[in-house]
């Protein structure tokens, strides 16, 4: 059983094209693992039947739009059928000395309320197991019941899932993805609000981390398992040459704020050539000099299309816990330094600076060269495709 939340306050007609996309995102996410399926659509629930219902759960929990996930039992609305389940499924959970708690709630099949449906299948359990207590505050065991207008669902663990928008219902974007901790979080924070996501990385070569590159190229693998059965692709744009131009002779305290109009410029050109709708950073306000109000203003200014900061008002550590939930945190990273970072980078970049460096580098003639050397790579299911 899935529970789809956010969608159901839709109006009539966007509900029912979210959910066809939740559908389809679904139903490709279990063909590509080769699982048997067939859907049954309800108000608020979606029953996926088949004969792998675990494998099911755990994939379903990792798609955008889903709140949770239960591997649950479907009976019909006749309560010698449903205490019968109700005692089977408990009987590996409820021993002597363990709690129990019944949650029943009940839309659209009359003559029963909740409560005199949650007592019958309490009054079950207790005939069945009359070692085992109730406790409706902090049980040592749940046991959930749904009686609805189709039949009534039996389960007693759910998974969480994402929740959010259905992946591609906002369109596309460009998110610029680093080794960082926190590029990856921004990514997976708009595709949970339904963007359709390809990730850029500028490679800045000799003047990066021995592991930057490898690093990255996780992330993106490790996103694309929230994606599966669709292909997420990485852009991977050549700029050593911009980095060499960048700390010979330029202003060091501005090397910081070019370098991220550089990706500014860049990402803008491909997310046109691309129709991507936005640009997508992992900036947080204040994080470091780059990302100080002044200078992301300055910053700003180099884009042509609009740029989403989905962690501006996050902190470090609220950061690293979605990191951690999503599966990109690496508590010993490796190597991810910058060679091109300057002692005392700037804090608060006039933008007549900046703007007289970009002519004296030729900014845009260093980003049309760039362009031309951009790789293409594709991962699927959570790991790269060969070429």
């Amino acid at each position: 059983m899935v529970r789809y939340g956010e969608l159901f306050l839709k109006s009539g007609p966007v509900m029912q094209q979210f959910i066809r996309a939740l559908l389809r995102n679904t139903g490709k996410a279990l063909e590509s693992e080769n699982l048997a399926f067939r859907f049954e659509l309800h108000r608020g629930r979606l029953l996926i039947h088949g004969d792998e219902p675990e494998r099911i759960a755990v994939l379903a929990s990792r798609i955008f739009g889903i709140v949770d996930v239960a591997v649950c039992v479907l009976t019909s609305n006749t309560l010698p059928e449903i205490e019968g389940e109700a005692v089977r499924m408990a009987k590996t959970r409820l021993s002597a000395g363990t709690s129990f708690a019944v949650r029943a709630r009940r839309q659209g099949v009359p003559g029963i309320t909740s409560q005199e449906l949650a007592a019958h299948i309490g009054a079950a359990l207790r005939r069945e197991y009359p070692d085992a207590g109730v406790d409706l505050d902090h049980p040592d065991y749940e046991i959930f019941i749904e009686m609805r207008e189709f039949g009534t669902l039996i389960y007693d663990t759910h998974l969480p899932a994402p929740g959010g928008l259905p992946l591609g219902t906002q369109g596309n974007v460009l998110s610029l993805l680093s080794p960082g901790i926190d590029s990856p979080v921004a990514t997976w924070l708009m595709m949970k609000r339904g963007c359709g996501i390809a990730t850029l990385h500028i490679d800045a070569g000799r003047f990066g981390g021995a592991d930057v590159l490898a690093t990255t190229k996780n992330h993106h693998a490790i996103l694309s398992s929230w994606t599966a059965g669709q292909p997420l692709e990485m852009l991977v744009v050549d700029a050593e040459p911009f980095y060499e131009s960048l700390t010979t002779g330029i202003n060091p305290r501005l090397r910081c704020v070019l370098c991220k109009r550089f990706m500014l410029h860049a990402g803008s050109r491909v997310a046109l050539s691309r129709n991507d709708r936005a640009l997508v950073t992992g900036d947080s306000l204040g994080q470091v000099a780059s990302q100080t109000l002044a200078n992301m203003t300055v910053i700003s200014g180099a884009a042509t299309v609009p740029v989403l900061r989905p962690l501006i008002a996050f902190d470090k550590n609220e950061t690293v816990l979605l990191a951690r939930k999503i599966g990109t945190f690496e508590k010993t990273p490796g190597d991810l330094g910058c060679r091109a970072v300057p002692l005392a980078p700037a804090t608060a970049a006039v933008v007549e600076d900046v703007v007289g460096c970009e002519k004296e580098l030729d900014m845009d003639g260093l980003v049309r060269e760039s362009l031309t050397r951009v790789r293409v790579l594709t991962a699927l299911n959570g790991s790269f495709q060969e070429a």
